[in-house]
Formats: C-alpha cells, structure tokens, sequence
C-alpha cells in the first residue's frame, strides 16, 4: 500500500526520512465521530509496509464540530519510535502495520 504523496508531509526520526498524511475529509465513520481519527506513516523513497496509526481522537473534520486537535509531528515521531520497537519494519514489503491508539476515546452519540 503506498501513501499518497499530495498532502504528505516528511518528518526525518532518527535519521531516517518518512512521510505521513492523515486523510483530508473524514470517512462517514469519521465524520460521526464514532470511529477516531486515523494517519498512515511509509519510509520516503521506499516501497516497504506502511504504518496506520489510530488515535484517541475524532477526525478534524468531523460533523458534530466534536473538539479535535491537530496531529502534531512530535507525536508523529514518537509514535514511528514506538511502532519501531514493536516491530514494524518499513523498508520490508508486507501487510500495513497496525498501532491501535485508540484508548479512552468516546464515540458520539
């Protein structure tokens, strides 16, 4: 699977380079607010396993105008760092590598 480049940004951990992108409008899930906010992470200039991140919080976008905050690339690179040591392997072709992060979030009503 491989991220789209529009709309991505790079962010170099460790001294590796990678792009993340967090879709642009929400899904219909997304947009309810019953599923939370998701991005997708690959090693630039590589066409390895790419890293979904699901996190504690609802879509930017969303249509209940549910409080959401941006994701940042501070927390981008600390969670590269911690699907890392969880063993996901970027510059390796396979499946997308899962990080649920997602506790604690509420889902609207």
């Amino acid at each position: 699977m491989a991220l789209v480049r529009k709309g991505s940004r790079r962010i170099t951990v460790d001294g590796i380079s990678y792009r993340w992108r967090v879709r642009g409008r929400a899904t219909y899930g997304r947009g309810l607010a019953w599923c939370p906010l998701a991005y997708a992470v690959e090693q630039d200039e590589t066409s390895g396993t790419t890293l979904v991140v699901t996190t504690n919080q609802p879509h930017p976008s969303n249509w209940f105008g549910s409080p959401a905050r941006a994701v940042l690339p501070a927390e981008v690179a600390a969670t590269i760092r911690a699907a890392r040591a969880k063993g996901w392997t970027p510059e390796k072709p396979g499946i997308p590598f899962r990080l649920d992060q997602s506790e604690g979030f509420i889902p609207a009503d």
